[in-house]
Formats: structure tokens, sequence, C-alpha cells
């Protein structure tokens, strides 16, 4: 017996072309470059020591922007979860999670994030795109 309803959901979150919308590149530059400028903000403030309450705004507009920039990936397909893109965000957000565990660390966590999304970012798309 076949779970049509297992099948559906198979493809809409795995669709076998991945889905568009229209000015999804600019919406992406927007919100790449917003993530970009949040996130180079709060790690300023960190790395120069800046009060908490300073930085908040700066840290959810990091983590907006950056919700945004998966859901769009996640509205095309859900594969990029399993990209070497997708598995780098998941390790920047694990790294997030620790800063408040490990808060005299946090610079470091902090910057190892930043490197990662950097490199994931700007590295080959065979590589940035590859399956795991």
């Amino acid at each position: 017996m076949t779970d049509h309803h297992g099948s559906r959901i198979f493809s809409l979150m795995f669709p076998d072309a991945p889905r568009d919308f229209p000015m999804r590149r600019s919406v992406r530059i927007l919100l790449r470059t917003l993530h970009i400028i949040t996130a180079s903000i709060l790690f300023g403030g960190h790395i120069f020591d800046q009060p908490v309450t300073e930085l908040e705004p700066w840290l959810w507009g990091t983590v907006l922007s950056g919700m945004f920039i998966m859901l769009t990936d996640l509205h095309a397909s859900f594969a990029v979860l399993l990209e070497v893109r997708g598995v780098a965000v998941v390790i920047k957000a694990i790294l997030l999670v620790l800063v408040p565990l490990f808060w005299e660390e946090r610079n470091l966590l902090l910057l190892t994030a930043l490197i990662i999304g950097a490199v994931s970012s700007h590295m080959p798309k065979q590589y940035r795109h590859r399956l795991l």
C-alpha cells in the first residue's frame, strides 16, 4: 500500500525542480545585505565590549535576516538542508545558540560563525550545492 499523503508531503518538500518566486534574486540580495550589515555590527559590538542592550536590535536583525534567507532556500526545496551550504547554516545556528552558554568565548564563537558564513557563501557553486 502506498502512502499518498507522505509522498505528497515529500514532493512538496523536495520538488523535482526548485521553486522560484518573482524577484527572488533581488529579495535574496537585499536580505543578504541586511544580514551582513547586522551581523557585522553585532560582532563589532561584542569585540568592542558594548552593552548587551545596545546589541540586542542587531542580534534580532541578524537572526531575522538569516531566517528569511533560509526560508527563501527552503521555499525552493528542503534539499538545501542536505547540501554543504545548508549544513553550514545549521552549524552557524548552533554556534550562536552556544553564545549565552559560553559567554566568555562569544567573540570566538561569533568569529567562527562569520568565517563559516563567508567561506560557505563564496565557495564555488559545485561545492556549495554538493549533497552530503
